[in-house]
Formats: structure tokens, sequence, C-alpha cells
């Protein structure tokens, strides 16, 4: 035993205190003294040491309430309880009962003494370690009940995580069905649409009866409206590529009137308020419509009972580079939270099988693709109000021209690869109007055993066909003849699709009118031949 340990000896005797605390010194213990049991708590409350040698009878205070108060203050304090005059079995049972941890008689051999402190610093340091230990193991305990709920946590964001992303593939599984379906479909009808418009505008150019003009002319408006219905269509289930240009937002606005409320129905009053002499926006004519038409969609919902749509154009007053669109409703409004996710997609308010949560996201991909930004105001009770801000097109607005007459004519030879009759029949008219040699392939193959023996200046190619597609055909008519100039033309809307496929080649969309068509063809012809080091296919 090293000096280190303190020992309190508390005996208001001076020859029998000596002796205890002679022999513990020997024994190799050091020993502070107490003559009082108020001395002994001073001292234990400042030494706090592992073991007090506490003697029954004190002049103040008995051993026994000293020692039942250092139990209840310092239980971890040892106490070894001494006397040479209470040596009964009831006075020993009276000690242990109040709190004594051993109970010596006096006097004792030294090393009886030595041996019952040095038992009772074993049963000590065995009680520290035991502490030490359930200190330890209780950490440990905290901890791993920390790890578990932070694993918890975890785990329980993981599957938050997995169940969004099962719920946004099979959204975006969805849209691609139903992408594929009406990419399909689209194909179809724009090539009806071509033949349509091709014709219609044929007949309203050539009639001589005003009657008949003006009758093609509202069956030819009715078909481009039908090709813009398709292009959205196409445009709700899949990105598109945007093709911007000058827009007029207020002509553009008052064409959908008629559109929009069909749409809203007979209880929701549509109102525009368009700004005067408001310039034109850099846009996609068709995206932006679609945008447009899925905000009121919108606000009808938010409308239930009927109330009022208003779109409105004026400029930006806080960015003189921008004009506003905007369309407000009387409705419902949208409380703070639900402005805050308004343009996540998937995201909606409304009952399942009511809505996709796609609107406003797409409204919001297609502005910002434009440059633009969207902005909500709104309040619970108050309408929603959804501003978007667009960039002024500095360049004018170009305008169609409504006739082949203005388009040079050529003689150049031209195949037309198409599949569908009255679209080879419509292209194959315009051209040889225009003086043009045409022949006609009624599919990829037809058309790849014409090319072993002729030697066209023009390969007008369909994009989508049965067997061999364009992009099929134009590879290997290109084997053939390298500096082949080639003309995609196409009824799918997914302009990055094909360029996938086909690369930069010159491409126009079904349907498309006669002059657009003529000026194609003329554009193509009169560009530079494709080499064989930068031609792709």
């Amino acid at each position: 035993m090293t000096d280190s340990t303190v020992i309190v000896n508390v005996d208001d005797q001076d020859a029998p205190r000596y002796v205890k605390t002679r022999d513990l010194q020997e024994a190799g213990f050091t020993v502070i003294e107490a003559r009082t049991g108020a001395e002994a708590l001073r001292l234990i409350e400042v030494e706090k040491p592992p073991i007090v040698l506490l003697d029954v009878e004190l002049p103040d205070i008995t051993g026994y309430d000293v020692c039942a108060f250092i139990k209840k203050k310092w239980p971890a304090v040892m106490v070894l309880m001494t006397s040479s005059t209470f040596t009964t079995s009831t006075h020993r049972t009276r000690g242990l009962d109040s709190g004594a941890d051993s109970y010596l008689v006096q006097p004792a051999e030294p090393l009886e003494l030595a041996a019952a402190v040095n038992a009772l610093l074993r049963i000590r340091r065995a009680e520290d370690n035991m502490r030490a230990l359930n200190a330890t193991l209780e950490q440990r305990i905290r901890d791993r009940v920390a790890d578990l709920e932070a694993a918890n946590l975890k785990l329980q964001h993981e599957i938050e995580q997995r169940q969004r992303a099962e719920t946004a593939l099979v959204q975006s599984q969805k849209m691609e069905a139903i992408g594929q379906l009406t990419g399909g479909l689209a194909h179809d009808f724009n090539n009806l649409l071509t033949a349509v418009v091709g014709n219609l505008d044929l007949i309203r150019m050539r009639a001589s009866d005003p009657r008949i003009a003006r009758q093609a002319e509202h069956a030819f408006k009715a078909a481009e409206r039908g090709s813009k219905l398709t292009a959205q269509l196409l445009a709700f289930s899949r990105t598109q590529k945007l093709v911007t240009a000058p827009v007029d937002l207020n002509a553009l606005i008052t064409g959908m009137g008629e559109l929009v409320n069909q749409t809203l129905g007979a209880e929701i009053t549509v109102k525009t308020e368009l700004a005067e002499g408001l310039p034109h926006a850099l846009a996609d004519a068709n995206q932006l419509e679609l945008a447009i038409l899925n905000l009121s969609i919108n606000a009808r919902d938010a409308m239930p009972g009927g109330g009022t749509l208003t779109i409105s154009t004026r400029p930006d007053h806080a960015d003189k580079g921008r004009v506003i669109v905007c369309v407000a409703d009387t409705g419902t409004g949208m409380p703070p939270e639900v402005v805050t996710r308004a343009f996540d997609p998937f995201f909606t308010t409304k009952p399942p099988g009511k809505g996709t949560g796609l609107g406003l996201s797409q409204v919001y991909g297609i502005v910002r693709q434009l440059g633009g930004d969207v902005t909500i105001d709104t309040a619970p009770g108050k309408g929603t109000g959804i501003r978007i801000a667009l960039r002024i097109a500095h360049a004018p607005a170009e305008h169609e021209s409504t006739g082949p007459s203005d388009v040079s004519r050529g003689s150049e030879n031209i195949l037309i690869v198409d599949d569908d009759p009255d679209v080879r029949d419509i292209m194959s008219s315009v051209l040889s109007d225009l003086g043009y040699q045409v022949r006609e392939a009624t599919s990829g193959d037809t058309a790849l055993d014409m090319l072993k023996d002729y030697r066209p200046d023009l390969l007008i190619l369909d994009f989508g066909m049965p067997g061999a597609n364009g992009a099929e055909v134009a590879a290997s008519a290109r084997a053939m003849n390298v500096g082949l100039r080639i003309l995609f033309v196409s009824g799918y809307s997914d302009t990055s699709a094909i360029e996938r496929a086909v690369g930069k080649a010159a491409l126009l969309h079904k349907p498309f009118r006669p002059a657009e068509f003529a000026a194609a063809v003329r554009s193509s012809l009169d560009a530079p031949p494709p080499s064989a080091s930068c031609s792709r296919t």
C-alpha cells in the first residue's frame, strides 16, 4: 500500500487515536486525525478519503450518526467503525445498520487493523470498478441507442427517398408510355394533316370563287389548330427541344380565345387585358400556348364553383428587357406550404386520378428554358396569379408566305420516299408544278433499289416508315452517293430524338404548307453537298 491512500482517523481519546494512527502509518497509509464528529465531516468534505476509521463514542455526535451522514452524502466512502466500550453484538449490529462497512473491536492487533483496512480498500476498488463499468456501460448504451436512432432516421429517409423515386419512376414510365403512344398517333395524324393542309392551301390559292377560297381558308385554319393540338400532346408527354422566335403575345392569346373558352366551360368567365404596343417576346409559340392552357386549366380547377379567369400582358416594369404574361383566377388560392412545392414535378393537391402534378412543373421548365421566370402571387381565399416573364425579341417576327409564287422554281431530279400515298401525292404535285423532275418510292427498300441506277439531286425522306427508317435509308444512300443531298420530313415532333439519329440534317416537320415545303427543297438543293469526311446520317 502507498502513502497516497488517505485514511481519516476519528477518535476523541488521544491514546487510542495515537495507536491506531501509528499502526496505520507503519502499514503504509497516510493518516489524518479528527477528534470530533463535526471535525471529521469537514475533513471528509475536503479530502474525500476512501476509508474513515470512526470511533463510536464522540463528544459532539455519536459515531452512528456520523456514519449515517457520511453514507448519505458520500456513499462511496468506506467506514470502519471501532470501539473498546460498545462491543456487544447489539452495538455492532447498530453500527452496521447505520451504514458502517465493518465493525472492529478495540484494542486490535496492528496486523488485524491493517488487514481490515485493506479488505475495505479491496471492496472500495471493486465498487469503483463496478461504478466505472456501469458508467461505461451506460455511455455505451446511450451511444448505441443514439446510433440506432441515427440508423433508424437514415433508414426512414432512405425509405422515403425510395418511395419518391418509385413514384417518380412509375410516373416516368407512364409518361414514356404516353409518349410512345402519342408519338405513333402524331406521326399518322401529321401525315393526314400534311395532305389536308397542302390540298387546302392549293385550293385556297387556285379558287376563283371567293366563297370557296374563304371556306378553304376556314378549313385550313382548323387543320392548323389540329397540328398545334398534336404538338401540345407530344410536348406534354415528352421533353421537346424549343424553337424560339419572336412571338406577338397579344395575337397568340387572342388566337387561343376559342380554345380556352371551350376547355374551361361555361361556368368560367374568361377576360383578357392586353397592353397595346407590346414588344414581341422570344418564345416557342406552341410551347407557350401549352403553358398558358395548363395555367388556365389549373385556374379552372381552383374555381370549382365558377369564377373569372384573366389573361393579361404588360411590360415588365422591373426589367425593361422583358414582358409579362399573367394568368389570374378568383379561386381558392394556395397556402405557403403549397406555394413552396408548386413547381415540383409530380406534386399535386388534387385527389388521385385528378392530376399528374406535371402542369406547373412543365410551365416552369418551358419558361426557364426560354430564359424567363415564373412567379406566384397567391393567398388562401384570395385567388392566384401566375406571372410569366419572357425576354423581348429584338428581331421582328417573320411572316409566313402564303403560297409558292415567291419560291424559286427548278428543274432538278428529286426522289420522294414516303409510305403515305396522300403525302407523296401533295409533295409530288407541288414540286412538279414548280418544274422539278420527280420520282416516288413507297418504302426505303424500294428507294434503295431505284438508287442503284438513278442519281437524283435531292432525296426527300420520311423519317418514320415501316421497315428501314429514314436514318437507315440515308446511311445506305450516302454509301452509294457521298454527295447526295437529303431532306428529311417527319410527322414526329421530337426534334432531339431525330437529331440523335440523323445529326444536323435538313429537317421539315409535318404538317407543312406547300410554300414551306418548296422553300425547304430549294434551300436543300442550293446548300453545299455533304462530303465523305463530314456527312453524318
